[in-house]
């Protein structure tokens, strides 16, 4: 045995964390769905279900059983990302293990030195670990004004930056539902360099077909779109959809991609039909889209104080952590699942609920949240 205690700065930090009541720990699930991103109801779809059984019975294998390069790849990985160029509208498409391994392997990938890799200062936690990885300088513009990215690039070109600029934004994020302003930000790269879009939120909800908020820029050389698999999809994993040589690039270069096992081969089959689930139940999207109606009526007429976001995630800002954490409680204690979000995952004083609308609620449960939402209420 060590003479030193080597797991005790381990336990000071936990103990750290406990004194601040920040303390994570893994539940199971329990109550009415507001939590989860299973916004079509896809992931208990019986009919992704039987096209996983069928996979099996024809001798489809649950693992890959290594890298892509190295024997991973099969012809279901490869079927599938045919058919989610054609889906989206790419030239082409390269699927991975999941979104946060996706947006990694792009950021660590693609900005080359003398780049800029400029990202909105919301940015999810898998896009600040590619740019701590990236070779390219890194430089945020506050959330959703497309007029401070085109500052941050003048001033960044005023001090000599000559390379392309990578704009990294989600097109719906996932902490207060709002939207990316694309029809500004396009134009600035296709001036300026590339411009690299996180669909994880809105895949399979927005735009024709669920392609997502930024369909209409798919196809485009000079854009990178990541499509998660595991959220309204149904199943896990990710997508890319990009240029062909960008797709070549990361299969040489990206070592997230490389030195990673590929995703279940199962996967791949799930997610194939869980496109043509898309195109073939569209009531899917207007279920949804009545119950982000629904919820957004009951809140003006119950707590008219709290903003809809117009999306399927409704951020309820309560401001300090306790109230939050108590009011969450209440909820979890009323059958419905509603989480407490807190820093670091949110700004200090945004401390929120996230309601998440799926279809794994029916219009009653959206109406009695509403109830006990306005019951519960601190100082309402």
């Amino acid at each position: 045995m060590p003479s030193k205690d080597r797991l005790a700065p381990f336990r000071a930090d936990l103990d750290a964390i406990a004194a601040g009541g920040r303390t994570r720990r893994l539940i199971p699930r329990a109550g009415v769905d507001f939590a989860s991103n299973d916004y079509i109801g896809l992931a208990g779809s019986l009919r992704l279900a039987n096209a996983v059984r069928r996979a099996l019975e024809e001798g489809v294998p649950v693992g890959a059983a290594g890298s892509r390069l190295l024997r991973g790849n099969t012809e279901w990985h490869e079927g599938f990302e045919e058919a989610a160029a054609r889906f989206f509208g790419a030239e082409s498409a390269l699927m991975l293990g999941g979104g946060y391994q996706a947006n990694v392997a792009v950021l660590a990938t693609l900005p080359q030195r003398g780049d800029l890799l400029l990202m909105d200062d919301l940015s999810h936690a898998s896009t600040r670990e590619g740019a701590r990885l990236t070779r390219a300088e890194v430089a945020e513009f506050r959330h959703n004004d497309a007029g401070h990215a085109g500052d941050v690039i003048r001033g960044w070109r005023a001090g000599g930056g000559r390379g392309a600029v990578w704009i990294c934004v989600e097109s719906l994020y996932s902490m207060d539902g709002d939207r990316a302003p694309l029809d500004d930000l396009a134009p600035l790269a296709d001036r300026e360099g590339f411009l690299v879009v996180d669909e994880a939120h809105a895949t399979g909800v927005w735009g024709p077909d669920g392609r997502g908020l930024s369909y209409a820029l798919e196809g485009r050389g000079n854009v990178v779109t990541l499509h998660t698999l595991g959220k309204a999809l149904g199943g896990s994993g990710a997508v890319l959809t990009l240029p062909q040589v960008l797709r070549d690039f990361i299969v040489n270069r990206g070592r997230p991609f490389i030195f990673a096992t590929a995703p279940s081969p199962l996967m791949a089959v799930a997610a194939t039909e869980a496109l043509a689930i898309l195109k073939d139940e569209p009531e899917r999207r207007d279920r949804l889209q009545d119950l982000i109606d629904l919820f957004a009526a009951e809140l003006a007429r119950r707590l008219p104080h709290l903003p809809p976001s117009g999306s399927q995630i409704v951020p309820l800002i309560v401001g300090a952590e306790a109230p939050t954490m108590r009011l969450a409680a209440r909820l979890q204690a009323e059958g419905l699942d509603v989480r407490g979000i807190r820093p670091p995952t949110v700004p200090a004083g945004t401390c929120r609920l996230r309601v998440s609308l799926t279809l794994n609620a029916s219009p009653a449960d959206v109406t009695r949240l509403a109830e006990v939402l306005e019951d519960a209420w601190p100082n309402s």
